[in-house]
């Protein structure tokens, strides 16, 4: 799961709607990996409905609001148009925080799973600075 669907609106209704529309026979556990593994399915159905082509929707935001900046420029926008502005900064700003979040959260999957390639380099380079930053003895009046 990824922690930016919350932000999405009738994402609990459909994860709850679907977890209970799941009818799955057998014992407790049975019936739990199979409702996880259904439910999952759709999930990832519901992700692509919902999130593919983050980026064009945020490039198309961004135009329309600069298309009304610019008429807003030359001349009074009427209430509408004003409303219209107000609206689209508002899903800019969480379709931006959508999209960050979940590379975010991309970008960490696949560290964990494919581990930090530079975990040698900083250890031997924190080593050796430990070693150069060691007191190997202290002279006092040349004892």
């Amino acid at each position: 799961m990824l922690k930016c669907w919350a932000d999405f609106p009738g994402y609990d209704e459909f994860v709850r709607d679907k977890w209970s529309s799941l009818d799955v026979q057998g014992w407790g556990g049975f019936v739990l990996q199979h409702k996880l593994k259904l439910i999952k399915m759709s999930l990832k159905e519901w992700h692509q409905r919902h999130t593919q082509n983050m980026e064009g929707k945020i490039r198309g935001t961004k135009e329309r609001m600069a298309t009304l900046d610019t008429r807003g420029e030359t001349s009074d926008l009427d209430e509408e148009e004003v409303a219209e502005l107000h609206e689209l900064s508002e899903n800019m700003h969480s379709l931006s925080r959508v999209h960050s979040s979940m590379c975010w959260q991309k970008s960490r999957l696949i560290w964990l799973h494919e581990g930090d390639t530079n975990t040698k380099l900083l250890h031997a380079v924190m080593s050796s600075k430990r070693r150069c930053n060691a007191i190997q003895s202290i002279k006092v009046n040349d004892v």
